[in-house]
Formats: C-alpha cells, sequence, structure tokens
C-alpha cells in the first residue's frame, strides 16, 4: 500500500474464491482491527495491481466493493481513503454508548431535547401508562468520530430519575439508570428498515431517500415495570446488527 498504510496482503490463486473477494476481505479485516487507521490513503491500483500480480479491473472491484460499504471513499485530487469503520452491535440488552466505547469508537452525545410531555397511544401501551399521562422525553444525536451515526428518541416514566443533560452528553442513558439503582433485566425489541426523510437525511449527513436502520425497544427492570421506551434509528452506511443464531436441541 502507500506509505500512509504498510499493511501486506495476499491472495491464494490457488482458491476458488475470487481474487477481489480475497482481497476486499483483507482490506475489511485491516480497516475493522486498526491496521488501516481512518483517513488513511491507499496506493493507486496501478500500484497495488503490480505488487499483487492482479489485473487493475480485480482490484478496482476490490476497492469498489469497500467504497459501497462505506468503509473506503475516493476523494477527486488525494485518492482512495479509509473512513470509520461500520459499527456492528450484537442484538442484547445493552446501549448503544457502551457497545461504541467498548469497540473503540469515541462516542459523543448532543442532547436534542430533555423535557416533560404527554404519552401519546404508542408510548403509553408501551410504558403500561394512560394515554396522556406525563413521561420524560430524551431526544439525542449520538457520534463516533464526530460524525453522527443515530439519532435517538426514548420516552421514560415520569419521575423514575432525574436526567440532568449535561450527563446526558457525557455518559449513556443505562448507565444513568443503572446509578440510579434501576436494575434492567429484560427488553423487547423490533428492528426494521426504511429510507430516510429529508430531515433526518440533514441530521445524519445523509441523502433523502437513503437506507436507514430502525431500532424500538421496550426495557423493563427486574420487577416487570417498564422503565423505558426507544425508538431510534442508524445510519445503514455506518452501522448493522449482529444475530446469533443457535439450533433448537
Amino acid at each position: 500500500m502507500g506509505a500512509e498504510s504498510p499493511v501486506q496482503f495476499s491472495v491464494d490463486r490457488s482458491s476458488p474464491v475470487p481474487l477481489y473477494f480475497q482481497l476486499s476481505q483483507q482490506l475489511e479485516a485491516a480497516i475493522e482491527t486498526g491496521k488501516l487507521a481512518p483517513g488513511s490513503l491507499l496506493g493507486n491500483e496501478i500500484e497495488l495491481a503490480g505488487r499483487l500480480g492482479l489485473s487493475r479491473p480485480t482490484v478496482r472491484q476490490a476497492i469498489q466493493s469497500l467504497v459501497d460499504k462505506g468503509l473506503l471513499v475516493r476523494r477527486r485530487g488525494i485518492g482512495t481513503q479509509v473512513v470509520h469503520s461500520q459499527v456492528k452491535r450484537p442484538l442484547e440488552l445493552s446501549s448503544l454508548y457502551d457497545d461504541l466505547e467498548a469497540a473503540g469508537q469515541k462516542p459523543a452525545t448532543r442532547v436534542l431535547l430533555n423535557t416533560l410531555t404527554e404519552a401519546d397511544a404508542e408510548v403509553a401501551a408501551a410504558l403500561g401508562l394512560a394515554e396522556g399521562a406525563e413521561v420524560v422525553l430524551v431526544e439525542r444525536l449520538r457520534l463516533t468520530h464526530g460524525e453522527p451515526v443515530a439519532h435517538l428518541r426514548n420516552h421514560l416514566p415520569a419521575g423514575l430519575l432525574k436526567l440532568d443533560t449535561a450527563e446526558l452528553e457525557q455518559t449513556g442513558l443505562y448507565r444513568l439508570m443503572r446509578s440510579a439503582g434501576i436494575t434492567l433485566h429484560s427488553a423487547r425489541q423490533s428492528v426494521g428498515a426504511r429510507a430516510a426523510t429529508a430531515e433526518e437525511g440533514q441530521r445524519l449527513d445523509e441523502p433523502e431517500g437513503a437506507p436507514l436502520l430502525t431500532m424500538q425497544r421496550t426495557t423493563f427492570d427486574d420487577t416487570g415495570r417498564a422503565v423505558e421506551f426507544g425508538s431510534h434509528v442508524y445510519r445503514a452506511s455506518r452501522y448493522a446488527f449482529e444475530f446469533q443464531l443457535l439450533v433448537r436441541p
């Protein structure tokens, strides 16, 4: 690669795996493990093809597959550059802040709303409250490396705990709940996808119509009480959910 990215790659010509895919997998692994840091410049296609003994179309196809995944970007006058790796989050009862921090993604939070409001029918049903009951609404933009990743809306029963805006910008909601003595026990969650509205695109730095992942979660404490209803959207270009599937005995 170029001077900024001295990572070594090799391909196995006897393997049935296509050469472009072998190269793209090695590049992706180097990005996700940090061997190719965000901002690193890759050598040009001619240089890489010559060093590996590959054709330029093969190298171009490998690079394009990672451009399509959002791991690389082509910049005019600069070359092909590594961007931040996609966040892969396991589906378990954990907060986005904790998951990002554990992945070394340097999470940051911008609090957009922290206020009391009336529960609409959906929120009331999720939290087991009467429609119109007072609830806390917290709306946040979660960022990594200064770039937006998700827009988070959370409703909590009024009086559950005191949520300070400054604390919300420094840590995750679940940490604050646990520090207030709330034992999170289980959750009911659904994951979906849809196109971004113009407002969402502007907020998340995506074009209107870009794919977004959606997640709704109702969290319960150890007494079975609903303590939080979250409705979140994530940039599909920067974020993915991971599932572990087990065979029933």
